[in-house]
C-alpha cells in the first residue's frame, strides 16, 4: 500500500515536473476518498534554499536526504543534468532502491536513476531531447525515446514534462487502483491515460541532402513537390539517370536510409501538415500525400507517431476545426 512518499529536489529544480509531483501526490484530497499521504519534499540540506529553472524562484525542501528512510515511493523529479550529482544524495537514492522503495524519475530525473545505478539493465526513457544523452551516458541501459513512461515495476521512468503526470497516475492506478487514478486525474481535469508516445510531440524535420546543386538535392526537392505521385526505384533511378543499383547506393549514402522510407517520412510529415492546418478529410489528405487510401495513410502515421490521425488532429489542429485548406 502506498502511503509513504518522497521527492528528491536539487538545484535548479524543474518547477512544472515539481509542480505535477506534488499535483498527484502533494495534495489532500481525502474529502474526494483519496487516502492520505506523507508526502515528503528532500534535499541535499533541509530548510535550505534551491535555485529553480524559474528565476528569482527558490523552492526550499523542508527534509534532508534521511527523509528517503522508509519511503514506499522515491520520485527523482526534473533538474539540470549533471556530470556528477552530490554523493550523499546518490547514495540515499540507491540504498532507498534496495530497501524496497519504489523510484519515479520525471524527465531528466532519468539521469539521476542512473547514477545510482538503477537503470543498468533495464528499460527507461527520459525525454526525446536527452534520450541520446542518456544512451550514451548508461550504455547497459535500453533507452526508448518515443514512449511516455516505462514500468519495470520497482522503477517507472518518464518522458519529458506532461508526461510525467501519466507516470504518476499509472502509478497511482498500479497501488491504489483505477478508482483514485480516475479521481485524482478529474480533479486535474486531465486524461486519466493518454495514449500515443512521445514520437507525436518530436518534431522531425525534412531529411537532411545536399543543398548545392550536387548529389540528388534537385531530385528530392521535385519529389517533395510531387509525394502524391507513384514512385519506384527504377523511375526514380532513371530520373536521376543512374541505374537503379547506383541510385539506390547514392541515396543511402545522401540521405541515410532507403527511397522507401524517405518517401514514407515525407509522406507522413506532410500530412501531419494537412492534419494540423486544413479541414480535409483524412482519405483526401492520403490521396495528396501519396498513400493513396485512408486505410494505408492510418498504418504509416500510427507506426511513425503512435496515435491515428484523427486523434492527432483533434490534438494539435487548429482550435474549433482547421484554419482553411491548403
Amino acid at each position: 500500500m502506498l502511503s509513504r512518499v518522497a521527492v528528491v529536489v536539487l538545484d535548479r529544480v524543474a518547477m512544472f515536473e515539481f509542480g505535477t509531483v506534488c499535483e498527484v501526490f502533494g495534495l489532500d484530497r481525502t474529502d474526494a476518498g483519496v487516502p492520505a499521504l506523507d508526502f515528503r519534499v528532500c534535499g541535499p540540506e533541509p530548510g535550505v534554499p534551491l535555485r529553480t529553472n524559474v528565476p528569482g524562484v527558490t523552492l526550499t525542501p523542508g527534509h534532508g536526504v534521511d527523509g528517503l528512510t522508509g519511503a514506499d515511493l522515491v520520485i527523482l523529479t526534473a533538474t539540470t543534468i549533471r556530470a556528477h550529482y552530490p554523493p550523499e544524495v546518490v547514495d540515499a537514492v540507491r540504498a532507498a532502491a534496495a530497501s524496497g522503495a519504489t523510484v519515479l524519475t520525471v524527465c531528466s530525473g532519468t539521469f539521476l536513476a542512473g547514477a545510482a545505478g538503477l537503470l543498468d539493465g533495464r528499460r527507461c526513457t527520459t525525454h526525446w531531447m536527452h534520450a541520446d544523452e542518456l544512451a550514451r551516458a548508461f550504455p547497459e541501459t535500453t533507452v526508448d525515446p518515443d514512449v511516455l513512461f516505462v514500468d519495470e515495476g520497482e522503477l517507472v521512468t518518464s518522458a519529458g514534462t506532461a508526461a510525467g503526470i501519466d507516470a504518476c497516475l499509472h502509478l497511482v492506478r498500479r497501488e491504489l487502483g483505477s478508482d483514485v487514478a480516475n479521481t485524482v486525474a478529474r480533479r486535474m481535469v486531465t486524461p486519466p491515460q493518454r495514449d500515443g508516445g512521445q514520437r507525436q510531440y518530436i518534431e522531425r524535420p525534412v531529411l537532411d541532402h545536399a543543398s548545392d546543386g550536387s548529389g540528388l538535392a534537385a531530385l528530392l526537392d521535385w519529389l517533395g513537390d510531387h509525394l502524391d505521385s507513384p514512385h519506384s526505384v527504377d523511375s526514380l533511378a532513371s530520373r536521376a539517370a543512374m541505374s537503379p543499383r547506383t541510385f539506390a547506393r547514392r541515396f543511402a549514402a545522401e540521405t541515410g536510409t532507403t527511397p522507401g522510407k524517405w518517401l514514407a517520412t515525407q509522406r507522413v510529415l506532410r500530412a501531419q501538415e494537412l492534419l494540423e492546418r486544413t479541414d480535409l478529410p483524412v482519405e483526401e489528405i492520403a490521396h495528396r500525400c501519396g498513400f493513396g487510401s485512408a486505410a494505408l495513410l492510418r498504418h504509416h502515421f500510427q507506426r511513425a507517431r503512435g496515435v491515428a490521425p484523427a486523434d492527432y488532429r483533434r490534438r494539435f489542429g487548429a482550435a474549433a476545426g482547421a484554419v482553411g485548406t491548403v
